[in-house]
Parts: structure tokens; sequence; C-alpha cells
């Protein structure tokens, strides 16, 4: 079992930077890969990047030039920096772990945060 909180969330004016934090406890050493979607006003749940145990990062095309996803080292944290935020950048920011369900298995869950709000006003 795996829990995952996210932080960092707010108010950010047009233009302006946020950076996201993503935290994992349980069962963590299961944990192969992280990953932050974002959620906009009735839309639905998009992935924006991937960051797995070993390093490899993987991004959307539509944030790679301003976002950049980053891990802790010797810890369960993974980071999202939001660069030259703009209004439709709005929207919840939910993070999660994938993870095996248990030692050795090859089976596979995804364990969601409650997510954190990013607004970017007009």
């Amino acid at each position: 079992q795996v829990q995952v909180v996210e932080s960092g969330g707010g108010l950010v004016q047009a233009g302006g930077s946020l950076k996201l934090s993503c935290v994992a406890s349980g069962t963590t050493s299961q944990i192969t890969a992280m990953q932050w979607y974002r959620q906009a006003p009735g839309q639905q749940r998009e992935l924006v990047a991937t960051i797995t145990s070993t390093g490899i990062k993987q991004y959307t095309d539509s944030v790679r030039d301003r976002f950049t996803i980053s891990s802790v080292t010797g810890k369960n944290v993974t980071d999202l920096q939001m660069d030259n935020l703009t209004p439709e950048y709005t929207a919840d920011g939910y993070c999660n772990a994938r993870a095996r369900a248990r030692a050795r298995s090859s089976n596979f869950e995804v364990y969601w945060g409650q997510g954190t709000q990013v607004i970017a006003p007009t």
C-alpha cells in the first residue's frame, strides 16, 4: 500500500512559476515510477510528465518547454517545476505512484494523491 500527497499549488500570476511536490509513503520500495497529471475544469485528466525509479523522464509535448520533473535523491519525492504559467494552465495537479502490488509481483497498482490546485487567472 502506498500513500501519495501533493503540495505546492496555489495562485500564480500569468508568467509566474510554481513548484509542485509529491511525497509517497508506505511500501515505497515497490515504486517503479511517479507521474504528474493535470485536470483542467471540464476536461479529462491528462498525463504531463513521468519519472521512473531509474531517473528516466518523459513529458507530453504541450509542456516540454516549460515544465521540469525531478526527484529528490534518497527520498520518495518528485517535484514538478512549472515556469511561464498562463491562464490555460489553471488545473488540478495530480501525482501518482506506480508500484508493485507486493514484493516481486508482476502486477502493478497505481496510487493517486488528492490533488493540488493551480490557478493562473486571466
